[in-house]
């Protein structure tokens, strides 16, 4: 359940690699701007037009909402507006760089002049929200420089002075330390972030210009812009699986839990995608659809993502900007083709698409493919007492539904003389298999035939919005008024408002989030998820099958590290370190091809998992 916990803990630098998503702390304005300047100047097409946004409008992942143009001088402000009408990155980079800098430099010569005053304090606060732009880079690149800057922030901080409160825990004012302080953090800006000529850049970067001079190959980690949240939804999908819903363990069935673990892993894939922890179940949370997913640049909307743009695998970057709604996978094995546009006839090559085309992994192994399938077979939908088994209303639905049901039967001219139903059939699971061009998108040219889309079920549909293929239709009653419009239909209020009712009784479904209390916390679900990810090493083990034996143990052992933090029964806290150290030991032997020591460590971590089981939640 590599996203299951999203951690309240707050990072103060961007996006990057982590077991588990978490929660950063809002950018100041600039800084947000500069940083998504650098990573939406980075993908290809540039997407000028939200860069501009993000300097002229409250820019996403800011914690004011004030146009981060408005916080930089005269000079500054000319120079960025000119880059971006040019559509010149270097320039832009170059702009943007220097109002960072000089931004860091001005605040820091106002708090000086402020010594000892409540504004000093407020003005390093300041510059420091501006050097978080530039922070990793100089991490990255130049760890000497950063300890050094990380002390001297320290220092300033420490010698503002204050007056206290009543009088009492007044700090003095140590004027030489602050300005020697000062210096050392200035100096290093002006001869990184404001050289007299910057280095051309084919990469934006935040790397310090000195580093870039030298020639050194630096290696950046992956982030992602302000804005970005990757984590889990506020309200967990509750997940139907098949076998669970019939009694069984899933602990009974490895291929099925090995195709879990797999979902939820980031190590299948590659790139960008691998070093974020972004695994499958970041966008389809729980069989369902993660709605609050969001990357500026690469989604138009939360739910949604451009996926073959150039970021996760620039291979095959189509260079055309057609964000996608993410569908929800309940009942996945009843959907054939799959894909928006249907262009994959199984299932098991639509899982390959996305590993390898969309987010750059290797090919998996027929092993892999196998799991994974036998595993998102198992996602049923959620049952829904309003219809039958054959897609027919029930007495528990409303008569407006039921006068709807009519409205969704009945032919009419704008649909070719076809009914909503005969797409949407309802014993088919309101879905015919087909796919249509219906006008929801526009020829890549004039002239040009538009793409078509597969026909999506109506089940659990209320949970999924927005609608269509580029989640531009918010609500079921704008899907109604859109195919009224647009097809003719020649509804009226009250029609539509009946069709409107058919469509949400259809899509509705019983208790469709998880409920968490007491001991049913959420790390306990995430324990019971990994330790039945972990009991794929009774048959991993004795097949010897190292390779698949990493993938679980990269997965699954920070996991338990991570999500120690949010247990509820914080005493048993060392017991899960402890735990995960057992189950790394386990994938260090087998990697040695030491199989009677992993054999022996996987006996251990048995034993323990029984031992502290009840403490765990």
């Amino acid at each position: 359940m590599k996203h299951l916990i999203a951690s309240t803990l707050l990072c103060a630098l961007p996006v990057i690699a982590d077991a588990t998503a978490i929660e950063e702390s809002p950018w100041a304005p600039r800084a947000a701007a500069y940083r998504l300047t650098l990573f939406m100047g980075n993908l290809t097409p540039v997407p000028w037009d939200e860069i501009e946004r993000s300097w002229t409008s409250p820019a996403p992942g800011s914690d004011i909402q004030v146009a981060p143009l408005s916080r930089v001088s005269g000079n500054e402000a000319i120079a960025i507006n000119q880059a971006m009408k040019a559509e010149d990155r270097q320039a832009l980079f170059e702009a943007s760089t220097t109002a960072i800098a000089e931004g860091i430099l001005r605040h820091l010569d106002v708090a000086k002049t402020a010594l000892g005053q409540p504004e000093a304090a407020r003005e390093v606060a300041q510059a420091a929200a501006l050097f978080r732009a530039f922070e990793d880079g100089i991490k990255a690149a130049d760890t000497s420089a950063s300890r050094d800057l990380g002390r001297a922030w320290l220092v300033l901080n420490s010698t503002l002075g204050s007056a206290g409160v009543l009088g009492n825990g007044a700090q003095t004012v140590d004027v030489d330390q602050f300005a020697e302080a000062q210096a050392t953090i200035v100096a290093y800006i002006r001869a990184n972030y404001l050289p007299s000529e910057y280095a051309q850049r084919d990469k934006l970067t935040p790397l310090p210009e000195t580093v870039v001079l030298s020639g050194e190959q630096i290696t950046m980690p992956a982030t992602l812009p302000p804005g970005s949240n990757i984590g889990d939804q506020a309200q967990l999908p509750r997940l139907v699986l098949q076998f669970e819903e019939a009694g069984e363990d899933e602990a009974n069935l490895p291929l099925v839990a090995y195709g879990d673990m797999l979902f939820d892993s980031p190590e299948i894939f590659g790139g960008p995608a691998r070093e974020l922890g972004i695994a499958c179940s970041t966008c389809h949370n729980r069989s369902d659809v993660n709605r609050d997913f969001f990357i500026p640049g690469l989604s138009s909307h939360p739910g949604g993502m451009d996926v073959d743009g150039s970021f996760f695998n620039p291979m095959f970057n189509d260079r055309t900007d057609d964000h996608l709604d993410t569908p929800s996978m309940r009942g996945i094995r009843f959907t054939a083709p799959y894909g928006r546009d249907g262009r994959e006839p199984s299932l098991r090559r639509f899982i390959r698409n996305v590993i390898v085309t969309e987010f750059a992994g290797k090919e998996p192994t027929p092993f892999q493919l196998d799991a994974l399938e036998a595993y998102v077979k198992q996602f049923d939908f959620l049952p829904n007492p309003k219809i039958d088994r054959y897609g027919k209303l029930t007495d528990l639905a409303s008569d407006d539904a039921k006068r709807g049901e009519v409205l969704f039967n009945t032919k009419f001219a704008g649909l070719g003389d076809k009914s909503c139903a005969s797409c949407h059939t309802p014993d088919r699971q309101f879905r015919d298999g087909l796919t249509y061009d219906m006008g929801s998108a526009e020829p890549p040219f004039p002239g040009g035939t538009a793409t078509a889309f597969e026909t999506p079920t109506l089940l659990n549909v209320n949970f999924t919005a927005p609608y269509m293929h580029d989640g531009s239709l918010p609500t079921l009653a704008s899907v109604v008024d859109w195919f009224n419009d647009t097809k003719n239909l020649g509804l009226d209020e009250a029609q539509r408002a009946d069709l409107t009712a058919y469509v949400e009784a259809v899509g509705d479904g019983e208790d469709p989030y998880q409920v968490f209390e007491g001991r049913d916390s959420v790390f306990r679900l995430s324990w019971e998820e990994l330790t039945t990810f972990a009991s794929t090493l009774d048959t991993l083990l004795p097949m010897q099958d190292a390779e698949n034996i990493a993938v679980l143990i990269d997965t699954v052992a920070p996991d338990l590290a991570t999500d120690a933090s949010v247990m509820v029964n914080q005493n048993a806290k060392p017991e899960i370190y402890e735990f995960a150290a057992i189950l790394r030991a386990v994938g260090d032997a087998s990697a040695e091809g030491n199989w009677t020591e992993a054999t022996r460590q996987w006996e251990l971590f048995k034993a323990m998992q029984a031992e502290i089981d009840e403490r765990m939640f």
